[in-house]
């Protein structure tokens, strides 16, 4: 096991990493296979006809009560756990990435699996990919923990949990590949690829062995009849991203009056079961995830009165929930919305014209990654989703285009970042892209550092300095009241030259020479994190050490701005 985490030190580790990515798939499987138990089981005993989506069925004073129930709910579990532990969700995952390399807490993620179940239970409008992803995310990071694996790993195997997440949720391995490197690792590298690539398969298979091989949503096979269709497929798109700008402005107007309001998290709770209650007595639809009315969406089985009904009153209701700080996710939302929207821009342009356009639903399809894209700034994954939910070709076209559209009007007109981002600017923290730091990120300490030292007392005989030079060390390590000073060996070798016999003392740190100062840090950091440690403790090495204190090797500035040269 140690000669296993040592390779991983290094970039090259690909077997190694491709073991864990399988371990890592295995985990989230079960996991978010027992989360969707957890969600389902109940819902299909207690909703009519043994529908887990049949919040509709239920009687109208149940579509009022039960959000304020299940805030309540919320309240009384939430109130027993700090502040600290109370953070979840894919803004969680992203300050832990950031600034905490990502070591996700264990507990954080039970209360995840937990709320979030109960917030959907109970018909809050909100999605469980968030949750998913998360609890993904943790999978992984518990795994590299436990394992006492370096750094660099950690932040591979949260991107193989955030993956399995995602294919386990949608089964759509390929789209939680593309969403774990464009959202949370922010990279494309082999070395991310592959085991990310194999903890998403691995994760959709487990999910397919405990429940079948059926999609989260029922999609026909459709495509676009005509290109005369596109101008129109690039119009749908500017409206969805309009649609993404509110979204997005609604959720983070929330958010910042949750932050400087004086009401605390439960009177915020119980705010978001009275509104979502107040709206589902008139659309009870915007309860719960709500594939079934995406499905319905799809298949062009909702009228044109109430596709609207249903857009206002989920479009505004969501994000202020969610703003508002219900702790349960954001993607399955965008795609309900996407869907609905794009339906009821598929029945407007049909009856608008005198020729066989394409269905509606196929513009719902459309919507649904328009907005995803747009609201999570994913696009590639918004595409590949929407690819394999189909398994239609034939839509990549069409979508590329209005999913380019509706990012461009969010990014570029609006001046909208991903609504994580947003989320994170908020709580005063930043996950900007840094090539250099992804590229220090991903090597640890340990690749670069040099065995090749001797530790030495810091005064010393010229003879036993010239047995020390005999075996050419790169530097000495001398040991001065719990510090490490390194010496140059060739100024040790002047000073044994200009000595006047074998026995004479040299002191070491008093002959003239090159000395470093250095503090110590952990065996499992990484590039990023030494260069960091150096600029804040003002020094130009560092000691690596294991638990034990125990110096494993030597790193110096020099070291890693020749290697970031070099790469």
């Amino acid at each position: 096991m140690k000669q296993f985490r040592h390779r991983l030190a290094y970039g090259e580790a690909l077997p190694q990493m491709v073991i864990l990515g399988i371990l890592c798939g295995l985990i989230c499987g079960l996991v978010l296979g027992s989360f969707r138990t957890l969600l389902e089981t109940p819902l299909e005993h207690l909703l009519p006809n043994q529908d887990s989506e049949n919040f509709e069925g239920l009687p109208t004073w149940l579509h009022f009560l039960l959000p304020i129930i299940g805030s309540l709910v919320l309240i009384a579990i939430l109130s027993r756990v700090t502040p600290l532990n109370r953070k979840v969700g894919i803004t969680h995952l992203l300050e832990r990435m950031a600034y905490h390399q990502g070591y996700l807490p264990i507990t954080n993620a039970i209360i995840q699996f937990f709320v979030a179940a109960l917030a959907l239970l109970f018909g809050h409008s909100v999605g469980k990919e968030g949750p998913a992803i998360h609890l993904g995310a943790a999978c992984g990071s518990q795994l590299g923990q436990r394992l006492n694996l370096p750094n660099n790993t950690l932040r591979i195997l949260v991107g193989c949990g955030s993956a399995a997440g995602i294919a386990a949720t949608f089964n759509t391995p390929l789209a939680g590949v593309v969403f774990a490197m464009e959202v949370v690792l922010l990279e494309y590298t082999v070395i991310g690829f592959m085991p990310v690539m194999v903890s998403a398969a691995t994760g959709a298979l487990v999910v397919q062995f405990m429940f079948g091989n059926a999609w989260a949503l029922t999609v026909p096979t459709m495509q676009i009849e005509s290109l005369q269709e596109i101008p129109y497929v690039a119009f749908l798109g500017g409206i969805i991203g309009l649609l993404a700008v509110i979204f997005i402005a609604l959720m983070k107007a929330a958010m910042q009056w949750s932050n400087h309001s004086t009401f605390g998290y439960k009177s915020r709770l119980l705010l978001a079961g009275v509104l979502t209650g107040s709206v589902a007595v008139f659309y009870p639809q915007v309860m719960g995830m709500g594939y079934d009315t995406v499905t319905s969406a799809l298949q062009g089985e909702i009228g044109l009165g109430l596709l609207f009904g249903i857009l206002i009153a989920k479009c505004l209701l969501t994000p202020i929930v969610l703003g508002l700080g219900m702790p349960a996710g954001l993607i399955g939302p965008t795609f309900f919305i996407g869907a609905i929207a794009g339906g009821l821009l598929g029945i407007l342009g049909s009856s608008a014209v005198n020729q066989t356009v394409a269905h509606p639903g196929f513009y719902a399809l459309l919507g649904m990654g328009s907005m995803m894209g747009a609201v999570a700034n994913a696009p590639m994954a918004a595409l590949v989703a929407i690819l394999e939910l189909t398994g239609n070709p034939n839509i990549i076209f069409p979508a590329m285009i209005s999913i380019v559209v509706s990012n461009l009007i969010a990014r570029y007109v609006f001046k909208m970042p991903s609504i994580f981002v947003i989320s994170m600017h908020l709580q005063g923290m930043d996950y900007r892209y840094r090539p250099l730091t992804q590229m220090l990120n991903s090597s640890s300490a340990q690749s670069l550092m040099n065995r090749n030292f001797i530790n030495s007392d810091p005064t010393i005989s010229t003879q036993g300095a010239s047995k020390i030079l005999e075996s050419s060390p790169s530097w000495l390590l001398i040991t001065e009241e719990s510090k490490y000073i390194l010496l140059s060996p060739g100024d040790l070798h002047t000073a044994v030259q200009q000595a006047s016999s074998s026995e004479e003392l040299i002191d070491l740190l008093r002959i003239p020479a090159l000395r470093l100062d250095t503090s110590m840090i952990d065996s499992k950091a990484t590039l990023q994190q030494a260069l960091e440690q150096m600029t804040r403790d003002g020094v130009e090495a560092l000691c690596i050490v294991t638990d034990r204190n125990e110096v494993l090797g030597l790193l110096t500035r020099d070291q890693i701005e020749a290697f970031y040269r070099e790469n």
